[in-house]
């Protein structure tokens, strides 16, 4: 996929890419081809796929960005913080992962992209302090809804969003309500709209989850 192309299919989703940030990205998915011939960091080996798999389905939350401040949980090879954070240089991201040479991978990728607004942390959530706390706190299959509530309360300001990006919704509303009834009493549901990825058929969505204001965590 060029630049060109890429554009093309981010425009479906819908957003508008930079020239810049497509070519940011093309560089950080040879980038990821060249170290996972050595790392595994993703079983994922195509680079066409890593475009669609990887770059399309991260950007496909670009919409419910605000930040200023964004960590992104289980990051694994940056996704999808990394990628989010080419395209918002003036948000602060926070990239968490507990696997050193995933994170050996983020810190010369955010080298070569010379992203100023990107830090690396190899920590395990549960042992990692976020300082005066963070805006937004993304997943991308990190673990359950009420797990990822639990894990990422304390890191959260109060107000605060988590975005955990899901495939398919649970089928019944029954097995909906036992999710959210598993929730830190701190949190709701606030939406779980559903997300567009070319190339994708699969069902995917975005559960946004606020922390309420005035609550205990």
């Amino acid at each position: 996929m060029n630049a060109d192309q890429l554009q093309t299919a981010a425009a479906q989703i819908p957003l508008t890419l930079k020239p810049a940030d497509a070519e940011h990205l093309i560089l950080y998915v040879d980038l990821l081809l060249k170290w996972n011939r050595a790392y595994n960091l993703t079983a994922v080996r195509d680079r066409d796929e890593m475009f669609v798999t990887h770059i399309l389905d991260s950007l496909s939350i670009a919409a419910y960005i605000r930040g200023p401040k964004v960590l992104d949980v289980g990051t694994g090879a940056g996704l999808p913080g990394l990628v989010l954070a080419i395209v918002f240089p003036q948000i602060q991201f926070f990239l968490l992962d507990s696997n050193g040479k995933k994170t050996r991978f983020l810190n010369e990728a955010v080298r070569v992209l010379q992203l100023s607004n990107v830090t690396v942390h190899c920590s395990r959530v549960e042992d990692f302090s976020g300082s005066d706390g963070f805006d937004q706190i993304t997943s991308r299959a990190f673990t359950a809804l009420p797990r990822f509530a639990a894990l990422c309360a304390g890191l959260l300001r109060p107000g605060g969003e988590l975005l955990a990006m899901m495939g398919k919704l649970p089928e019944s509303a029954a097995a909906t309500r036992e999710q959210l009834s598993e929730l830190p009493i701190a949190f709701k549901l606030h939406d779980c709209p559903p997300l567009t990825v070319p190339g994708i058929d699969a069902p995917r969505h975005l559960s946004i989850i606020k922390h309420i204001e005035g609550t205990n965590r």
